[in-house]
Parts: structure tokens; sequence; C-alpha cells
């Protein structure tokens, strides 16, 4: 776990704080940012040469990671015992800027603070069925209120149709995205076939090899587009899960940056009870499914995430982009 210095110089803290927000998820594990480092401030770019551009044309996924990314910023600051001071950047000539995150003054750490932080390593994406447990006491309620937090809605799928529905929009979405060529092309660039010489690349032990047979089935994008590799796992696991969206109130920039905030700190406080997320994000990147969930699901609000959530033998460890010279750029 990256631990806070007992007496940190200025580079130590602000280089403890980019090794902690690059451990937030992405689409396709692409880490779509950078960072720029001056005074007592950390400064996030969306790095735009990492965005899916066929998936993701207007840059939507890549925001939402880039907030996972800040609430992972904010956290650490808090975890070294100072107020973080936040401030939204928008520039047109920089269209990548994000936000500047500054150490502000002292503040007591708290133990929410401490047990969140814990996480930020031991949470992973999940990728096939859950154990048939029952979620803790308390939890989802919990979720519900951390999302809010951010201006977020987390909606839990409750009625078994509205569940059997979305799967089905989710497989849907996937055949369709797969009879396209140039995103299958994409997803060979962010998955290519073991033995890449691509560090950062979503790799072998990330994805199952054959997904488990939930019901219903929530299509699994297929990385191995077919091709037979990945990750051989144990006993299969049979129960879909928790069922839950993050919906927000508009569907812009910061709408987005806010999804990816509530979207860490909900994965975040799940994995402080050992539970996982699956992320299903293909029916979202088919726009007419996406609306189609909206105007029927989501009472006319804008779903960001469709996610699993559940109790998981094992979680696939996605690749991590290094936090060196190419990440981070600073005055030290």
């Amino acid at each position: 776990m990256i631990e806070p210095p007992d007496t940190p110089e200025r580079g130590e803290v602000l280089q403890r704080l980019v090794e902690a927000a690059v451990w937030a998820p992405s689409a396709h594990d692409t880490r779509p940012w950078w960072f720029d480092t001056h005074g007592e401030t950390v400064t996030l770019h969306a790095d735009t040469d990492r965005c899916l551009n066929v998936v993701d044309p207007h840059g939507r996924e890549m925001l939402i990671s880039c907030g996972a990314a800040l609430f992972t910023l904010r956290l650490a600051v808090r975890r070294l015992g100072r107020r973080p001071e936040v401030r939204m950047a928008s520039d047109p000539d920089r269209p990548g800027l994000i936000a500047d995150v500054s150490l502000g003054p002292p503040q007591p750490v708290t133990d929410e603070d401490r047990q969140l932080y814990e996480q930020v390593e031991r949470r992973r994406t999940h990728r096939g069925g859950f154990r048939a447990s029952a979620m803790p006491v308390g939890l989802l309620q919990a979720l519900r209120a951390d999302a809010c937090a951010e201006h977020v809605s987390l909606r839990i799928v409750a009625d078994p149709r509205m569940r059997v529905a979305l799967a089905a929009l989710s497989d849907a979405a996937e055949q369709v995205q797969r009879m396209d060529p140039a995103y299958v092309a994409e997803v060979a660039r962010w998955a290519p076939p073991p033995g890449s010489e691509r560090p950062d690349a979503v790799h072998e032990e990330a994805c199952p090899r054959d997904p488990d047979d939930t019901e219903p089935h929530v299509a699994e994008r297929d990385f191995a587009r077919g091709q037979g590799w990945g990750m051989t796992g144990g006993e299969p696991r049979e129960a879909t899960g928790v069922v839950a969206l993050l919906t927000t109130a508009g569907d812009g920039r910061t709408d987005w940056l806010r999804a990816g905030q509530a979207l860490q700190r909900v994965l975040l406080r799940a994995a402080e009870d050992d539970v996982s997320a699956a992320f299903h994000t293909q029916v979202l990147e088919v726009p007419e499914l996406r609306e189609f969930i909206r105007t029927r699901f989501c009472d006319a609000t804008y779903p960001q995430m469709i996610m699993r959530l559940g109790m998981a033998d094992a979680e696939f460890a996605g690749a991590r982009r290094p936090a060196a010279a190419d990440i981070v750029a600073d005055d030290l």
C-alpha cells in the first residue's frame, strides 16, 4: 500500500499523490491521463491520444476515467492530513486540462479517509459471475449516499424484468460492435494477443477465457476476439449480482467528471466489504441503445455506467501505466 510519509518533502508528496491516482479504473485500462506538478499542486490532464475514438468519440468514457483519478487525488490529499483544494479548469486552447488539486491547510485524517484509501490498490475489476452471497447489510444504501455526495445517482435495478431487458440490450450492443471492423481494430490496439511487448495493454491475466453463464446473462466484452486466449478461471460462478446504473442530470463534461468521481467513491466503499464491480459499457456506447435506456429506465436522466456488484473469488488485475516520464511533467 502507498503509505504517506511521516515528514515528506514536497516532491515526494506530489509523487505519492500521482502514484495513488493511477490506480483509478479506466475504460479498456487505457489510463487516459497525465499529470503536471508545480508548487503544492497536481494538475490532472486527459491524455487525448489514449481516447477510444471508435467507441468513445466524444470522450465521455475518457472523462469518466479522469474523474475517477480526480477523486483518488482528493482522497490521497485527505489521507496526508491536508484539505484538498480543487479548481476545475477549462481552457479552449488545452481541451485536455481537467483540474488543479492543491494541498490545502491541515485537517484531521478521519477513519473513513483511512479505510477508503486502503482500498485504492485492493480494488480490482471483476469479469464473470459472482458467488451467490447476500450483499452486506446497509451497503447499497451507503453506496447510494456516496454517489449522491458527488451529485450523481446510483440506481439499483431491483425489477427482474428490467434486469433481463438490460442484459439483452448489452448482448445486442456487443454483437453490433463486433460487426464493426473499426471497433475490432480498436480493441486489438488495447488488447493485443499474448506476447505483446506493450506493457500497458489489457493482457491475458486481465480477462477470462470463457465467460461465466449468469442468469440473466449480461454480455462481457470479448477482448480476445474469439481467439481463445485469456485466463482460465476456477469453478464457474453463476450469480449475476446486483445490477446498478450511475446516472446524471445532464450529459456534459462536468457531468462525466462527476460520474467518474462518484464511480471511484462507490467502488472503494464497496471494496471495504470485499464487494467487486463488473462493468458493462457496450450498451452505452451505441447511441440509440443508450437513449432507449435513458428514456425507458432512467427517468430521462443520463446513464453513465452500468455495472454489476457482488462477491467474487478473484478479480482480474489490469495493466498499470507506470508513473514515469510519460505521465508526469513537473517542476521539481
